[in-house]
């Protein structure tokens, strides 16, 4: 008599996992996040791009802190690939305000990272040369990272490249572009595009431009306030290369009117679904 056994099928891992977050400033007493559940599950060799929308206020960057291991909620879990979020298990951040360090070149402050950890100069500096060249600031990197030496765009770069050699697989952004003009915040976004593919990573960026959401994103979280929570999550199916062009096409222009009428509903609707 055979046996017949059954396949068993793994649950996809999770990279990122919000399980259960509650925020209370005054001891329970009113929340500004509550039961709040998020994830993102591993895509083998691809990564994944998810963009996070909500009104100011929503708990976005509240979000990311917790994911950074820079605020831990009141209650619930937050677990990075497996392990509570933390001094020994942190992630890139690329905030909205320029970060790097002005007394320092260009060169110094993407080495940074390497430079904490102890790896010799010489070693440093040849990794950081590489981020250096793919975020196209080659022949910039004895300039000292700020105003007007450096321009936002490019000071932006900086930071992004300092994240890729400190962590090259979960990067969180936290309106990057907003304050960039429109051909830096175009150029801006394609540079983010061609890095995700290039390094297979998760990234979280947090926008309020919906038509830059759809065109970055693989998946797109939508949040409600007061107290906040994932109210939807929409996949972002595209074909094709994202280009410049792909914003003409109708159904790119459908996707960002369907995102649009969501946010809409949840601001006249905030208790959500």
């Amino acid at each position: 008599m055979s046996t017949y056994i059954y396949p068993t099928f793994d649950k996809p891992k999770k990279i990122i996992d919000l399980n259960g977050i509650s925020q209370s400033y005054n001891n329970g007493v009113s929340f500004v996040l509550k039961d709040l559940n998020f994830a993102v599950t591993e895509v083998p060799e691809k990564g994944k791009f998810v963009g996070l929308l909500g009104a100011s206020g929503s708990g976005k960057s509240t979000i990311l802190r917790y994911i950074a291991g820079l605020q831990m909620p009141t209650t619930g879990k937050v677990l990075i690939n497996g392990k509570p979020a933390g001094a020994d298990n942190r992630v890139s951040v690329v905030f909205q305000e320029y970060s790097s360090m002005p007394w320092y070149t260009v060169l110094e402050n993407v080495s940074l990272a390497l430079q904490y950890r102890g790896v010799p100069r010489k070693e440093r500096e040849e990794k950081a040369m590489e981020m250096i060249k793919l975020v196209g600031l080659d022949g910039h990197q004895h300039k000292y990272a700020q105003i007007p030496g450096l321009s936002g765009g490019q000071l932006q770069r900086v930071a992004i490249a300092r994240s890729l050699l400190a962590n090259s697989n979960i990067l969180l952004m936290d309106e990057p572009f907003g304050a960039l003009d429109i051909n830096t915040r175009l150029q801006m976004q394609d540079l983010l595009l061609e890095i995700q593919d290039k390094f297979n990573m998760y990234i979280i960026f947090v926008t309020h431009d919906i038509s830059e959401a759809v065109y970055l994103s693989d998946s797109i979280y939508m949040l409600k306030r007061a107290p906040a929570l994932v109210a939807e999550e929409v996949e972002i199916s595209l074909s094709g290369q994202r280009t410049r062009a792909l914003k003409r096409d109708p159904h790119f222009i459908d996707l960002v009117y369907q995102v649009e009428d969501i946010m809409v509903k949840l601001s006249e609707d905030p208790g959500g679904k």
